[in-house]
């Protein structure tokens, strides 16, 4: 595995650059998904009136 790295220097760098990109993913899925589990108070209060 050291070889191949030692061979391709700029692997590590997209390997890096890869899973940075596979974490934000992730956080703005999380995030998202929380605002449709939890509606707005406000908006309910508004639409029963």
């Amino acid at each position: 595995m050291s070889d191949l790295f030692d061979e391709y220097p700029m692997l590590i760098f997209a390997l890096e650059a890869l899973v940075a990109l596979a974490l934000l993913i992730f956080i703005v899925a999380w995030t998202a998904s929380g605002k449709k589990k939890h509606p707005n108070r406000a908006n309910d209060a508004a639409k029963r009136r």
